[in-house]
């Protein structure tokens, strides 16, 4: 990746405003705020920020494994999904060393197995051609012929399944199934494939799994109890645009939550971080500017016919990201929300977790 250039990670203050970037990211994931700072008052260059956040999930991990050993599930299972938040941090810088980055997601999506293990057994390994993720079913006592709406959780640029499990139980809370997956250039699969701007396959790829999951049946109701006719997808941040190419494609998609994601990219406006991290993810600049191209919903958005609901924090602003305000639907804007909305988490995620079911239950 010799055409990647790395040179702003040694500006004076990027360590210090990476930290403080990423502060209600890591909060929004579901990592305690005081832990996150013991983790990274220490760092003197953003280099050592991999190895930081790794060993702190190793340590979470250690503390699973003892409780594990003792039948102490709730705890090990915890600590498992909190070392898999960890390792999933790991890799959110543009870092040189792209093999420690896929060792810390191969980390994350196995502590993430394992703290499903414990905590909600039922879950289903769901992957396919681009895509590997976690299937999971509300626990709330209805009977086994109830057949459950579903909803597809999709990640950005630079995260990951791991990253959205606080979407994933509010979504879960309010008795929908969730499928989180990781797609081409996320997460586990970052290290064997490039991001894919024609994401509608992705999700039509999962949607035809969840069919076999339940037995291949008419509705996919067969053994596992979705209904499939009564499907959504999320996506945040770039996840956002990836969601948008979904409903303009794929018509199982019956609504889209876009929660900041852009409606356009202008390469030459992007930021050294987003830039460096794009080259990366699609294997050189050329690769990286020509997937910028794709990314712009300009023609697409007259296709897209399902209710769609456009999530916006007041303070998210980056440079050559177009945020998708512009895209028809609904509108749910927090004046104080930044990019992700980690800052204003009470504000907007149950209400999009209730936008969701509602407009599910209506189809």
């Amino acid at each position: 990746m010799h055409d990647v250039d790395l040179s702003f990670l040694d500006a004076p203050g990027f360590l210090a405003a990476f930290v403080e970037e990423n502060r209600p990211r890591a909060h929004g994931a579901g990592l305690d705020p005081y832990d996150y700072t013991r983790v990274t008052a220490p760092l003197t260059s953003p280099y050592d920020w991999p190895a930081a956040c790794r060993a702190a999930g190793q340590r979470y991990a250690e503390t699973a494994e003892h409780a594990a050993a003792e039948g102490r599930t709730v705890t090990a299972g915890e600590a498992y999904r909190t070392a898999a938040r960890w390792y999933h941090l790991a890799g959110l810088l543009p870092h040189p060393d792209r093999e420690a980055a896929a060792r810390a997601a191969t980390e994350a999506d196995e502590a993430m197995r394992r703290s499903l293990a414990h905590l909600d057994p039922g879950a289903e390994r769901v992957e396919g051609d681009g895509f590997a993720g976690w299937l999971r079913r509300p626990k709330d006592g209805r009977g086994p012929g109830d057949a459950r709406p579903v909803v597809l959780v999709v990640p950005g640029m630079d995260s990951g399944k791991e990253e959205l499990h606080a979407v994933a139980d509010a979504l879960l809370a309010r008795g929908l199934a969730v499928l989180a997956i990781d797609g081409p250039g996320q997460g586990v699969l970052a290290a064997t494939s490039a991001p894919e701007p024609d994401y509608h396959r992705v999700v039509g790829r999962a949607i035809d799994a969840l069919a076999e999951v339940g037995g291949g049946g008419r509705r996919g109701l067969d053994r596992c109890g979705l209904d499939l006719d009564r499907i959504a997808v999320i996506g945040l941040s770039l996840g956002g645009y990836y969601a948008a190419t979904a409903a303009a494609h794929e018509p199982r998609i019956r609504a889209a939550v876009l929660v900041s994601g852009p409606y356009r990219l202008d390469w030459d406006a992007l930021v050294p971080f987003v830039t460096a991290t794009l080259a990366q993810r699609c294997g050189g600049l050329d690769a990286a500017r020509a997937f910028a191209r794709r990314v712009d919903l300009t023609t697409l958005a007259p296709a897209i016919t399902a209710p769609v609901l456009v999530v916006e924090g007041g303070e998210d602003a980056i440079p050559g990201v177009t945020n998708a305000t512009a895209l028809p639907g609904d509108l749910l804007l927090v004046p104080h929300g930044n990019h992700l909305l980690g800052t204003a988490l009470p504000d907007w995620l149950p209400t999009t977790a209730d936008w969701l079911a509602t407009h599910l239950a209506a189809q």
